[in-house]
């Protein structure tokens, strides 16, 4: 498959809108629809649910997770050569999925203008992965949600997140302004499989139920994936308010809780041993505000 498409479909997988993807990619509405529809030629399926809001359909969403793979195995590929050629320095870094943007998308545009030089190898993935990728040696830095327990890592903290609850549009939770726990104990709800995260899966129900009453009735393996099980009717989800808003999904409504209000942390994690320095010249700019300096 055409690579520069599948770059174009995994950014569209992401935005769930054709302009804000568009616009992400600088390239015009048109040609990004054209190249879409090339794809689903190519792939032989249509990709993309276009009747109402923009979705993935479920060859989409397949298409989507294989390109995550394929084009970080070829940028990774042409990192190595690039810095083969070039003698530069590399870091390899792991994103958490539910945690791109704000703080975390600051500081690595501060680290690239400060450091041209450095060829930034990226992949996505569960703070779980991302862990065993640090302690086999396969990166060099990882974002992460704390808490983890791994001796043989440090975690640095960046920033802190508001939990919120998503809840269906017709629910009678969804006219209030602030939500309790106490309506929420034994209330059906989704949320994404433990072993991705069990540090903030452990917090996150900590917090929400603190008393108890979590009823589970759902795993799904995304935060699209939960908030779109919320828009069904039928579950609630507790979900950090940075990633929730950014995918907008119709018929879901977004509601803080009341006092105390429920957080996540991102952390910035790395192997305990000696530090190399592109990593200490990371860790030192989360220490400094990466939005003002």
């Amino acid at each position: 498959m055409d690579l520069r498409r599948l770059r174009y479909f995994a950014v569209l997988a992401e935005e769930l809108h054709f302009t804000r993807a568009a616009k992400r990619l600088r390239i015009a509405q048109p040609a990004l629809s054209q190249q879409i529809r090339a794809l689903e030629r190519e792939v032989g399926a249509v990709l993309i649910e276009r009747t109402g809001t923009t979705g993935l359909t479920p060859v989409g969403r397949v298409v989507a997770a294989e390109a995550a793979t394929l084009l970080a195995a070829a940028d990774a590929a042409q990192a190595r050569i690039r810095a083969a050629v070039r003698g530069t320095e590399r870091l390899r870094l792991a994103y958490t999925r539910s945690a791109r943007g704000g703080r975390v998308d600051a500081l690595m545009a501060r680290f690239r203008a400060e450091n041209p030089h450095v060829e930034v190898v990226a992949e996505t993935g569960w703070t779980a992965p991302n862990v065993e990728g640090l302690l086999g040696g396969r990166f060099d830095v990882a974002f992460v949600r704390p808490p983890v327990d791994e001796p043989g890592l440090r975690c640095v903290h960046v920033d802190t997140e508001e939990l919120l609850l998503a809840v269906p549009a017709g629910h009678p939770l969804a006219a209030r302004r602030r939500i309790p726990r106490e309506p929420l104990v034994g209330e059906p709800a989704v949320m994404w499989p433990r072993e991705n995260g069990p540090g903030m899966f452990d917090r996150t129900i900590a917090q929400v139920w603190p008393r108890g009453g979590f009823n589970l009735v759902r795993h799904e393996p995304d935060d699209e994936q939960l908030l779109r099980a919320v828009a069904g009717g039928s579950v609630v989800a507790a979900v950090p308010a940075g990633r929730a808003r950014a995918l907008r999904v119709p018929g879901v409504r977004l509601r803080r809780f009341t006092a105390p209000v429920p957080t996540v942390d991102i952390a910035l994690a790395h192997p305990a041993r000696a530090v190399p320095p592109v990593v200490r010249r990371l860790l030192d700019l989360v220490a400094v505000d990466p939005v003002t300096g």
